[in-house]
């Protein structure tokens, strides 16, 4: 029989593997990172240093397990098609905006201050081709409305669909 010291031993033992996988799973997926601008409806012009996910694994791990992102930094993620997009902010520790953009580059609908850990669903309610994230606040201090324009990398990898 377990002495309760050798139990609480073996749990924190247990639980800090667990944890100890969480981090090598997310350093698995790596991203192609690249410049977008978004170009408001006032014509002001904000630049960021996206992170590109492209494939299933890359759009399934998303930023979930950050616990930080540079104000000036985001991620993309590119559906290979148009189609309405449910998303959501499991194990994502940082609130974001969420801009859901068409494929021609207008932000059609947007989602500010995502709750970190949330599993209710964000919907787009519109048909998008991509959604950028970026830092919970980011739409407001910068005035970027539904409207504004997305210019995406010109040199954008394909996407491979679900």
């Amino acid at each position: 029989m377990l002495s309760l010291r050798q139990a609480a031993r073996r749990s924190i033992l247990m639980a800090g593997m667990l944890l100890a996988a969480v981090p090598s799973y997310a350093a698995d997926v790596t991203f192609e990172k690249a410049q977008l601008t978004i170009a408001t409806t006032d014509g002001k012009m904000h630049t960021f240093t996206v992170e590109l996910a492209l494939d299933s694994n890359q759009r399934a791990q998303g930023l979930m397990f950050r616990r930080e992102m540079p104000a000036d930094h985001g991620m993309v993620f590119d559906f290979g098609q148009t189609r309405q997009v449910m998303m959501w902010m499991k194990n994502t520790f940082l609130s974001l905006d969420m801009l859901f953009v068409s494929k021609d580059g207008k932000v059609e609908t947007i989602h500010e201050n995502a709750v970190p850990h949330s599993e209710s669903i964000i919907d787009s309610r519109v048909p998008v081709a991509y959604v950028v994230e970026l830092n919970a606040g980011v739409a407001k201090t910068l005035s970027i409305t539904p409207g504004a324009r997305v210019v995406l990398p010109s040199q954008l990898p394909a996407a491979k669909p679900d």
